[in-house]
């Protein structure tokens, strides 16, 4: 009786979500696309986002900026290094879609999966030193203190690169929360799976709702409204061709958003250094008196 109802068992197929605001909503369209394997084999149905769910993130987005920005550059590296421990608790099934997504064995999407997980944990330790590397004091002529320190842009957009669905995703993501900001998401086009699975991971740490929100479909049909968005204040164009790329940046104008254009990568293993960080840091400088010390009037 046993062996038979073993060979009865139907497979329960995984039911993709966005993830937005902490929560798992279908698209607000009801509207879905296949995702096939490297060789065309049916993966899944992803949610295919409309202009409404682009919308909704960027309100999540807006939402947790305040509380996630002002927290302390500790805190947000003890909740990045918290998703690393998630990630490597799930590492068997992100080998398993990063295998399907890119067309790879098993050990070469192994090599890929523990490369991204350390990849966060090494962005985990720099949320609290990035100011130390781009901020500091400046000599100026007069009694003053003058001190520059880095603060987060806001709300960023990222379009996640098309071919590396999960090292380049999170090589991408991981920098813009870093320092402060929050994140709305685009997935590869024709590789979603593992970025909406990520959003699993996300909720189940201790990171805020809202302060990354993921959102598949078609890329051009999601990024033209978060390009022109008037709450949206930077975006990062790295899974955007040449002609898409164009078209977002001239939108991104209206309201001087910060862009950072595609970036040739050969290989994203390569140590990423610290470019996506500051590329969406502002410089705040602030002048204060010196004053005198004691009846001498020495100062200091």
């Amino acid at each position: 009786m046993s062996d038979k109802s073993e060979q009865q068992r139907l497979s329960v197929f995984k039911t993709y979500k966005l993830y937005v605001g902490g929560k798992f909503p279908r698209s607000e369209s009801g509207r879905v696309y296949e995702v096939s394997d490297s060789k065309g084999k049916w993966l899944a149905n992803a949610p295919l986002s409309s202009r409404k769910d682009a919308r909704d993130a960027v309100v999540a987005a807006r939402k947790a900026f305040g509380a996630w920005s002002g927290a302390t550059a500790y805190n947000r590296g003890q909740i990045l290094y918290r998703v690393a421990e998630m990630l490597e608790g799930r590492k068997s099934q992100f080998v398993h879609e990063v295998a399907d997504a890119e067309g790879l064995s098993k050990s070469k999407a192994n090599e890929l999966v523990e490369a991204t997980i350390d990849r966060w944990v090494w962005y985990a330790g720099w949320t609290d030193k990035i100011a130390q590397v781009v901020g500091g004091g400046n000599p100026v002529a007069g009694p003053y203190f003058n001190l520059s320190s880095p603060e987060p842009t806001g709300v960023v957009t990222v379009l996640a690169p098309q071919e590396s669905s999960f090292l380049g995703l999170v090589s991408v993501i991981a920098p813009v929360i870093a320092t402060g900001n929050t994140a709305i998401v685009i997935a590869s086009e024709k590789s979603p799976l593992p970025a909406l699975s990520l959003g699993e991971v996300l909720a189940t740490s201790d990171l805020p709702g809202g302060v990354v929100n993921v959102l598949s479909g078609r890329t051009a049909e999601i990024a033209a409204p978060l390009a022109s968005h008037q709450d949206v204040n930077a975006i990062d164009l790295a899974g955007a061709d040449d002609v898409l790329a164009k078209e977002l940046e001239i939108a991104a104008a209206d309201n001087l958003k910060r862009v950072l254009r595609p970036q040739p990568v050969d290989d994203w293993r390569a140590a990423p250094g610290t470019e996506r960080m500051t590329a969406f840091l502002e410089t705040k400088t602030v002048w204060h008196p010196t004053g005198s010390l004691g009846a001498s009037g020495s100062s200091y």
